[in-house]
């Protein structure tokens, strides 16, 4: 589990790095300033997850359920939150409107919540 954890971890920070250039170069020419800033919070939530995943691998106080727990939750959050956002923010570049799948941001949103928040209530109920 730790080694899908820390490959997720891995993949989930070098694409953030690479859409970050991406939009950093690619993007600035044809993205507003607001699309810019709105596609580059998806990137750093996207690298907050990474390091959050990375923590999650190395840690050796979890079980390997709850582990899985907070993956999956995190992989699908990350997947709605950022995902979507670098789709709206990119919306005036495609002849398809990507508003209509903004409600998904709002819910990768939750389910990062929901996995964070499993994991301070693991540690909350540990004994010192």
């Amino acid at each position: 589990m730790d080694k899908k954890i820390l490959s997720t971890a891995g993949f989930f920070g070098m694409i953030a790095i690479v859409l970050g250039a991406f939009g950093a170069h690619a993007l600035k020419e044809v993205l507003t300033i607001d699309q810019l800033a709105t596609f580059e919070t998806g990137v750093k939530y996207q690298m907050y997850h990474a390091l959050f995943l990375l923590f999650l691998g190395l840690n050796t106080h979890l079980s390997h359920k709850i582990k899985k727990t907070i993956l999956i939750l995190t992989i699908l959050g990350v997947i709605l939150f950022s995902g979507s956002i670098y789709l709206l923010a990119t919306n005036s570049l495609t002849s398809f409107d990507f508003k209509v799948i903004g409600f998904v941001t709002p819910i990768g949103g939750l389910l990062l919540i929901v996995a964070w928040s499993i994991l301070m209530i693991h540690f909350l109920k540990k004994k010192a």
